[in-house]
């Protein structure tokens, strides 16, 4: 008698996590967290300093099989201090909505588990605060584009109602020209979210 009863709570505890993986879902959230950026040029004309910034946004989840599409949107500050070789410095400040489409995958069950995911990233400015410390006629601007493309990978633990994510993110394209050079904002967030509801 025993052991069926511990057979059948064996059996009972692996269907609940399968079907955790199995079963279609879908989730609803809140997320916030810190980004640190920074610049890269192909000239190496200028040189930059990493500054912190913010988001804060929601996401959703749809998945089964183990497997998982993730969309969010959210509101992304992104700053940065950059010097060109003549000594002439300007701190960047670009507020943008951000859109990640992302792909991944997850493992464990019963509220806890850890996710890997990738996917691109579509960008639309809108603010681009620019403080210039040198109002000399040779000053130069990012001239930061208002729609930019990146691409992220990252990795998340679930515990429960909570996501901890750490992602990387790589800018595709030119967000702004400067001295026939191509200059390109890649950054790394960290975020803590929040799941309101799922079904």
């Amino acid at each position: 008698m025993k052991k069926t009863l511990l057979t059948l709570a064996v059996v009972l505890g692996l269907s609940v996590a399968a079907s955790a993986q199995v079963l279609p879902s879908f989730q609803f959230g809140v997320k916030a967290g810190a980004n640190l950026t920074s610049v890269s040029n192909n000239l190496n004309t200028l040189s930059a300093s990493n500054q912190a910034g913010y988001l804060a946004g929601f996401w959703a989840r749809v998945g089964g099989l183990g497997f998982n599409f993730q969309p969010e949107l959210y509101l992304t500050s992104k700053n940065v201090n950059v010097s060109d070789n003549s000594g002439n410095t300007v701190r960047a400040k670009f507020t943008s909505i951000d859109v990640p489409l992302l792909f991944g995958a997850r493992v464990g069950a019963v509220g806890i588990g850890g996710r890997f995911y990738t996917g691109p990233l579509i960008s639309f400015a809108v603010n681009k605060d620019q403080s210039f410390s040198n109002a000399a006629a040779d000053a130069f601007s990012l001239k930061y584009k208002d729609q930019n493309y990146a691409w992220q990978v990252g990795a998340g633990v679930d515990l429960r109602k909570l996501s901890f994510d750490l992602r990387y993110e790589a800018g595709l394209n030119k967000v702004a020209n400067n001295y026939g050079g191509s200059t390109r904002i890649n950054l790394f967030n960290l975020t803590v979210g929040y799941r309101l509801f799922g079904l």
